[in-house]
């Protein structure tokens, strides 16, 4: 996940949905189960599951481009992310709440700064704990769907450019076989990339001069601070920068597909697109022409890409955006909306799958999907909202693989620090305790019994 900038002011991407009242939530497994002849049924061997991400869970990746980010004078990033919520430690406890809700796919991705933390130096105890994970995940019936890459990269391999150098594709698919063949006959699902198309989602927002002056000036300072010329990561670069990142990021994708295939041809391999639910919102012909152009893009190049080169497409959706006869319009005046003041709208997860679907003839998995919000009783409500939307693309004969809900855990957001919250689970930033939360009743009773009532 990550937070979006636009006029100087942190604006987050992550918060939609239309909330369902409070008192929906007054027996929460019950709600989800009873009277199955009005639920909605997902088909069978249906994946059910939670995302993480690396360096936003494990704490402590100090090999990686972001780290530095975080530290460097002047920085976008609000907090730096330290322990994080020690999962590197923790990660069978982890995968024990995974299990405990009766899911069972857990996402979770693989930090190449910890595999490689200096060029053409494999570390394979490293492999060896990312393997006693992903058989962790197996032990407890969990499918192992396994990011390659969420974000953080090698903290060398953005100090020689990033996707800028001219052997980074190579680089990365080389990183790719070797982790492949040391995990790959246990992985159910892998995914090259997480939201390769957030840089060009993000500089659609125009975000603001002086927010621009502060992340050249961070990058140059990274710069500095590693003896190069040019440090650029795969979440934050200048915008001269996205397209050229944007082209080499697909060659990289292309190569890693077939290095992945190479070792392990019977891992289902794909990557997760960022994907709003566009909205032409007064039906105008002008306003079809601002969704087309908003979708080329911000998605065009990754959906002729995955089209070509991938076994599913993996849906990340959090939000809709509507258009009117003159460009982009805010939320409806009547919209809910989160403490953050961003509108929440469950329906976009269903509309952003069924888009997702006929741009590439894909089969979708949804690797991530969900609500930041300190009051729960919204996320429990947004849960089987959203899901009774993605029933209905699958009513409407869309092949969707599963849901996987972000996050399992309150954990680090990126330039936002651990201001927001995604979880399932808190998380005690002294002790590292793990709290459950209400909604992950609702979702694991949604999941035990493969169905969603109706709201």
């Amino acid at each position: 996940m990550l937070s979006d900038f636009k006029c100087g002011q942190v604006m987050h991407r992550r918060d939609l949905l239309r909330c369902v009242p409070a008192a929906l939530l007054a027996s929460h497994r019950v709600a989800a189960t009873h009277d199955i002849a009005a639920a909605r049924r997902f088909p069978d061997g249906f994946l059910w599951g939670v995302a993480t991400s690396g360096y936003q869970v494990e704490g402590n990746s100090v090999n990686a481009d972001i780290w530095l980010l975080e530290h460097v004078k002047p920085t976008i990033f609000s907090e730096a992310s330290g322990d994080a919520c020690d999962s590197y430690t923790r990660w069978r406890e982890d995968l024990d709440l995974v299990s405990g809700l009766g899911l069972n796919a857990f996402r979770f991705s693989l930090e190449w700064s910890r595999i490689e933390p200096e060029p053409d130096c494999f570390s394979l105890a490293m492999l060896e704990h990312y393997r006693r994970i992903v058989d962790g995940c197996l032990t407890r019936g969990l499918s192992p769907v396994v990011s390659f890459s969420h974000f953080a990269l090698p903290r060398w391999f953005a100090a020689r450019g990033g996707w800028l150098a001219s052997d980074a594709c190579a680089r990365y698919a080389r990183y790719c076989e070797r982790a492949a063949r040391h995990l790959g006959d246990r992985i159910g699902y892998a995914l090259t990339f997480n939201e390769p198309n957030i840089m060009r989602v993000l500089r659609l927002l125009a975000p603001s001069p002086e927010f621009i002056a502060v992340r050249r000036a961070m990058l140059k300072a990274a710069a500095r601070a590693t003896g190069g010329t040019h440090f650029t990561t795969g979440l934050v670069a200048n915008d001269e920068d996205v397209d050229r990142i944007g082209a080499n990021m697909i060659d990289a994708h292309r190569r890693a597909y077939v290095a992945i295939k190479s070792v392990r041809p019977e891992i289902a391999v794909g990557a997760s697109i960022s994907l709003s639910d566009d909205q032409a919102a007064d039906g105008s012909a002008a306003a079809r022409r601002h969704v087309e152009a908003k979708r080329r893009d911000a998605y065009g190049g990754w959906l002729r890409a995955l089209r070509a080169t991938a076994d599913f497409i993996g849906v990340q959706n959090y939000d809709r955006s509507r258009y009117g006869h003159h460009g982009l319009l805010g939320a409806p005046a009547h919209a809910q909306r989160n403490h953050h003041g961003v509108e929440i709208y469950p329906r976009s997860l269903g509309n952003a799958v069924h888009y997702a679907h006929m741009a590439t003839g894909k089969p979708v998995l949804v690797t991530e999907n969900g609500l930041d919000t300190e009051d729960d009783a919204l996320r429990a409500a947004y849960i089987p909202a959203a899901l009774a939307g993605l029933h209905g693309a699958i009513a409407d004969g869309v092949p969707v693989l599963g849901y996987l809900h972000w996050s399992l855990l309150d954990n680090y957001e990126w330039s936002l620090g651990y201001a927001y919250r995604y979880g399932l689970f808190s998380v005690d930033r002294q002790t590292f305790v793990r709290t459950r939360k209400a909604s992950a009743e609702v979702l694991s009773a949604i999941a035990m019994a493969n169905a969603v009532t109706a709201p």
